[in-house]
């Protein structure tokens, strides 16, 4: 993957994160057709995150004919043997904006066929903000480059994390109820991919999500590590817990992430999906 390659892609992600970020904007969820129900009634669409996935799609289709595309709505597109693939959640946080609350955002990221990432893209489009990462090459937020926080402690600070769609996940409440004993804040806010992100702005001092997945958690993944933060594990399997900490606070959410949650912090593969992914994944792996 060459220099030039990576800066094309930058350019088109962020046209693309211009765009959608304006898309839902001027969208009304209520107005644009019913919200459906996908697999609960906690896992909803609206013609929003479908329209938006679908310009993106031709796009990247148009602009990198021979790479593969993930989206949240209409899954996996195979690209050539050895090529990398985008991965695309239009609007990562529907229940809020089928809702109209204004905390939901929109994730592009780019990623070899192992799956670990190349580039990523997260915009909010409610504050103007577009955060934007290339391995190797930093984190920015608007092209102002980006650094964790230097905190060396959870205590007094924010820490964000998010259910799994409804539910609590296997050790959250465990861990809830030792951040609050820290007297650390804790905000769940309903998009993934934004609350990652925030790690990597120094607004937190640590987030963590029960399942990853890589549609709206690989960009912001590389978006954090970009600026500072450090990932544990560095790259998740998937539906595998993921933390993410500033650095001089590392140890200390480690620590806690252990005790409550477990070790799981040790992986770097990307592969346990579920059956309905399992061949989807199987596109992006080279022979």
């Amino acid at each position: 993957m060459s220099g030039h390659d990576l800066d094309a892609a930058l350019r088109v992600a962020v046209e693309l994160a211009e765009w959608a970020s304006q898309t839902i904007r001027g969208g009304n969820a209520a107005a644009n057709g019913p919200v459906r129900q996908k697999a609960s009634p906690a896992d909803i669409v609206t013609d929003t995150d479908e329209a938006v996935e679908r310009h993106v799609r031709s796009v990247l289709r148009r602009e990198f004919p021979a790479w593969g595309i993930d989206g949240e709505e209409y899954g996996a597109e195979e690209g050539v043997v050895h090529a990398p693939h985008w991965v695309v959640d239009p609007v990562d946080g529907t229940t809020n904006y089928a809702h109209g609350l204004g905390w939901c955002s929109f994730s592009l990221g780019l990623a070899e066929p192992d799956g670990s990432p190349l580039l990523g893209v997260v915009a909010d489009p409610w504050r103007g903000e577009i955060f934007t990462a290339v391995r190797g090459g930093g984190a920015y937020l608007n092209g102002t480059p980006l650094r964790a926080a230097d905190h060396p402690t959870l205590t007094g600070h924010v820490f964000l994390t998010e259910w799994a769609a409804h539910a609590h996940w296997p050790g959250l409440d465990a861990l809830l109820a030792a951040l609050a004993a820290r007297h650390c804040t804790v905000r769940v806010m309903g998009s993934t991919a934004l609350s990652l992100v925030q790690v990597a702005a120094g607004r937190a001092t640590a987030a963590a999500i029960g399942e990853f997945h890589p549609v709206d958690g690989l960009p912001a993944l590389l978006v954090a590590t970009e600026a500072g933060a450090v990932a544990m594990p560095p790259l998740p399997a998937y539906d595998e817990p993921l933390l993410l900490a500033a650095p001089q606070a590392a140890a200390e959410a480690r620590e806690l992430w252990r005790a409550t949650v477990g070790p799981g912090d040790g992986g770097d593969v990307y592969g346990k999906e579920p059956p309905e992914r399992q061949v989807a994944q199987s596109t992006f792996q080279s022979p």
